[in-house]
């Protein structure tokens, strides 16, 4: 079916001026067409063109993820030419099998937990290396005078069999072992029941709990390195695959986060407690708790062998430390070497002063 339209006759004046206002607004669209192709070379065009990368976190926001949110909070990732998803996690342990499984390009987790599994065949490999000293521990009441694993006969531990510290408490505790309570709890009551006194103690990452439970149950920690648990702590890995795939992207994004904690660090640990504030606002986190955590962790920043190396590099020497106890613990197969479970190859120390421009 045809549709007509019926106009009024014009005569020869209205088309006369209808001519004219024909041909001025046509030059007013060359005109606005000539200068939008004269700036579009030169206009941002990320929105249409930004690689897009997933990352999976460890846990729900806390500080030892300033950077992550400190860069989306300023355009860092855009700046890039990055599309950055960021997702809270669950535990180190889950994050480690989403991001092997490929349901996430890019994780942040505890390496040790990547370690073991890489161990068991998952094609897992560390990018950068943020806590590189040992936080994992045993947090106690301050003042109590427990300082060593023997201390802790007769009392209640809690931990969570299926994390990280699973495969490590029978080394840490040694003799000990079957003298002390231990309490397998999920890990997201571990803390609730050491504050609430159901436990005389809790294994956690000293750093992340010490903020947590100040105000109710101060505490000192007893540290796994302490007895010879030399094992890494947080940082950034993906797949063999995924890493082949997308290269360029994840070293962009392994490089703006490695900036973006030498920035935080630089001074602005109130900057980026207010992007994570305001990047989780349903989560009512505790402003005070979150500076707390960047400052505990700065401490387990750097070990002898990383000392005046830039951020996010990784030593052989911490792990070959790492592979030994690991091996010796039985959750590693013996022959692996260091090179199996990281790489420094995709950070550029220079890039900090691209995202400050």
């Amino acid at each position: 079916m045809t549709l007509c339209a019926v106009l009024p006759v014009a005569t020869r004046e209205t088309k006369m001026a209808m001519f004219g206002r024909n041909a001025r607004s046509l030059r007013t669209w060359f005109q606005a067409a000539a200068l939008l192709f004269l700036v579009l070379p030169f206009a941002p065009a990320q929105s249409l063109a930004d690689d897009k990368l997933s990352l999976r976190l460890d846990w729900i926001p806390n500080g030892s993820h300033a950077p992550f949110f400190l860069a989306e909070q300023k355009g860092w990732f855009r700046k890039a030419g990055l599309d950055v998803t960021i997702e809270d996690g669950t535990g180190s342990v889950v994050t480690v099998q989403l991001v092997g499984a490929g349901q996430f390009d890019v994780g942040h987790a505890n390496l040790s937990s990547l370690a073991i599994a890489r161990g068991k065949g998952l094609p897992v490999i560390s990018i950068a290396g943020f806590v590189r000293k040992s936080d994992m521990g045993v947090l106690v009441p301050a003042g109590s005078g427990w300082r060593t694993p023997k201390d802790l006969e007769g009392r209640k531990v809690a931990f969570t069999a299926g994390s990280l510290e699973g495969p490590f408490i029978d080394t840490f505790f040694g003799a000990s072992r079957g003298k002390v309570e231990l309490l397998s709890v999920d890990a997201a009551a571990k803390v609730s029941t050491y504050v609430s006194g159901s436990a005389d103690a809790v294994v956690s990452s000293v750093p992340y709990v010490l903020p947590l439970v100040a105000a109710k149950r101060p505490s000192d920690g007893i540290l796994f390195a302490d007895s010879g648990l030399d094992l890494p702590g947080f940082g950034l890995f993906t797949t063999a695959s995924t890493l082949t795939a997308k290269r360029e992207a994840i070293k962009k994004l392994t490089n703006v986060i490695t900036s973006a904690w030498v920035y935080v660090l630089d001074g602005h640990v109130d900057e980026a407690v207010d992007a994570i504030m305001k990047s989780r606002p349903q989560l009512s986190l505790n402003a005070a708790v979150l500076k707390n955590q960047v400052g505990q962790f700065e401490g387990y920043f750097y070990t002898e062998a990383t000392r005046g190396r830039p951020f996010g590099v990784q030593s052989d020497v911490d792990w070959d430390r790492t592979v030994k106890v690991m091996e010796n613990a039985g959750v590693l197969p013996r022959g692996s070497k260091p090179s199996d479970y990281f790489t420094n190859d995709l950070i550029d120390p220079a890039y900090f002063q691209t995202i400050l421009r």
